[in-house]
Protein backbone atom coordinates (compact mmCIF):
# COMPACT_ATOMS: atom_id res chain seq x y z
CA UNK A 1 0.00 0.00 0.00
CA UNK A 2 1.21 3.63 -1.05
CA UNK A 3 2.31 5.36 2.38
CA UNK A 4 2.38 9.39 2.27
CA UNK A 5 3.97 11.40 4.88
CA UNK A 6 1.93 14.57 4.99
CA UNK A 7 0.50 17.61 7.18
CA UNK A 8 -2.93 18.40 6.39
CA UNK A 9 -1.98 22.54 6.36
CA UNK A 10 0.81 21.91 3.83
CA UNK A 11 -0.41 23.02 0.08
CA UNK A 12 2.49 20.74 -1.72
CA UNK A 13 0.82 17.58 0.04
CA UNK A 14 -2.79 18.64 -0.73
CA UNK A 15 -1.64 18.73 -3.95
CA UNK A 16 -0.25 14.72 -3.87
CA UNK A 17 -3.68 14.06 -1.41
CA UNK A 18 -5.49 15.29 -4.88
CA UNK A 19 -4.07 13.25 -7.54
CA UNK A 20 -4.07 10.17 -5.03
CA UNK A 21 -8.04 10.74 -5.06
CA UNK A 22 -8.45 11.91 -8.41
CA UNK A 23 -6.82 8.34 -9.44
CA UNK A 24 -9.20 6.68 -6.19
CA UNK A 25 -6.11 5.19 -4.91
CA UNK A 26 -5.94 3.87 -1.49
CA UNK A 27 -3.05 5.13 0.51
CA UNK A 28 -2.07 5.48 3.95
CA UNK A 29 -1.72 8.80 5.27
CA UNK A 30 1.05 9.10 7.90
CA UNK A 31 0.43 12.51 9.11
CA UNK A 32 3.93 14.33 10.83
CA UNK A 33 4.31 16.82 13.40
CA UNK A 34 5.32 20.69 12.11
CA UNK A 35 8.60 20.49 13.87
CA UNK A 36 10.89 19.24 11.43
CA UNK A 37 13.48 17.93 13.63
CA UNK A 38 10.24 15.44 15.18
CA UNK A 39 10.22 13.98 11.96
CA UNK A 40 12.48 11.35 12.64
CA UNK A 41 11.05 8.57 11.13
CA UNK A 42 10.62 11.16 7.52
CA UNK A 43 14.79 11.64 7.41
CA UNK A 44 15.15 8.11 8.09
CA UNK A 45 12.98 7.47 5.16
CA UNK A 46 14.33 9.58 2.81
CA UNK A 47 16.97 11.50 4.24
CA UNK A 48 15.36 15.06 4.39
CA UNK A 49 12.64 16.45 6.95
CA UNK A 50 10.01 17.93 4.28
CA UNK A 51 6.62 16.68 3.04
CA UNK A 52 5.13 15.12 1.02
CA UNK A 53 7.02 11.86 0.86
CA UNK A 54 5.59 9.11 -0.56
CA UNK A 55 6.06 5.50 -0.31
CA UNK A 56 5.14 3.18 -2.76
CA UNK A 57 6.75 -0.44 -2.70
CA UNK A 58 10.57 0.48 -3.10
CA UNK A 59 10.17 3.51 -4.52
CA UNK A 60 10.28 6.91 -2.32
CA UNK A 61 9.82 9.55 -3.57
CA UNK A 62 10.10 13.36 -1.94
CA UNK A 63 9.12 16.09 -4.21
CA UNK A 64 5.57 16.59 -4.84
CA UNK A 65 6.28 17.00 -8.47
CA UNK A 66 8.02 14.03 -8.72
CA UNK A 67 5.53 12.09 -6.96
CA UNK A 68 2.36 13.15 -9.37
CA UNK A 69 4.02 12.04 -12.35
CA UNK A 70 4.92 8.88 -11.06
CA UNK A 71 1.45 8.11 -10.00
CA UNK A 72 0.03 9.33 -13.26
CA UNK A 73 2.89 7.26 -15.11
CA UNK A 74 2.05 4.35 -12.65
CA UNK A 75 -1.42 4.30 -12.03
CA UNK A 76 -3.62 6.66 -14.38
CA UNK A 77 -4.16 3.79 -17.15
CA UNK A 78 -5.31 1.41 -14.00
CA UNK A 79 -8.62 4.15 -12.82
Amino acid sequence: MIKLYNIDGCGYCAMVRSVLDQLKLQYEKIDVPWSHPARKEVYEISGQYTVPVMVDGDTILDDEYDIIDYLKRTYQAQS
